[in-house]
């Protein structure tokens, strides 16, 4: 065997023994173990964004556990925000649909950065425009900056023509959480349904 072949035979051992090699969007070690490629990006072990207890919409206190078996993505907004808001939550609702009989296990939840505005009435209307069964919750204006800080989203009211028709910049994300109530993933605003989807139901299958 001549130097320059056997030398590539010690490159391709080492490759497939040490190395992980992608195939299809899966990354395959060498020892056979799978890891999952996710589409969002992975939080797994972060000690933020681990909870709220609020009520939602229909006066009912809510909290991460009332949601165990069922994948939850949470998103902050505000129910007159004029484009980002409305697509986030469109986008969910195709997820939900795209995910057939596993879209039941799937729970969206809301949770307003602008409660001077977002009563409990007017946040009823805006969930049933995308889906029933989506939640929007509320803390006080006195708990909102502490609840904020603690899953490290941005929000800032910028003042209208009136007092109030001001508009809220805010953080665009949604934090995607699995059976467990454990915190997994974020997706960025514009991700698209079919990853948010296909993120879920890895999540359901880890479950199963």
């Amino acid at each position: 065997m001549t130097s320059e072949r056997a030398g590539r035979r010690r490159w391709l051992g080492r490759l497939l023994g040490t190395a992980a090699v992608a195939v299809g969007g899966v990354w395959l070690a060498g020892c056979g173990e799978t890891k999952p490629a996710f589409n969002g990006i992975d939080l797994t072990g972060a000690d933020y964004a681990q909870g709220f207890d609020l009520p939602d919409q229909f006066g009912q206190r809510r909290t991460l556990a009332d949601f165990r078996g069922k994948v939850v993505v949470v998103f902050f907004g505000y129910t007159q925000c004029p484009d980002v808001c409305p697509t986030s939550l469109a986008e969910l609702a195709e997820a939900k649909r795209l995910l057939g009989a596993d879209g039941e296990r799937l729970q969206g939840i809301f949770i307003s950065v602008d409660p001077e505005r977002d009563t409990p009435e007017i946040m009823r209307a805006y969930m049933a425009s995308f889906d029933p069964t989506f939640l929007a919750l509320r803390a006080t204006p006195e708990e909102l900056p502490a609840l904020a800080k603690a899953f490290k989203v941005y929000y800032k009211k910028v003042p209208g023509s009136t007092p109030t028709s001001y508009t809220m910049d805010h953080s665009a994300g949604s934090y995607v959480y699995d059976t467990q109530g454990r915190l997994r993933l974020y997706h960025r605003y514009g991700s698209g349904a079919q990853a948010l989807a296909s993120d879920v139901k890895r999540l359901l299958d880890e479950a199963r």
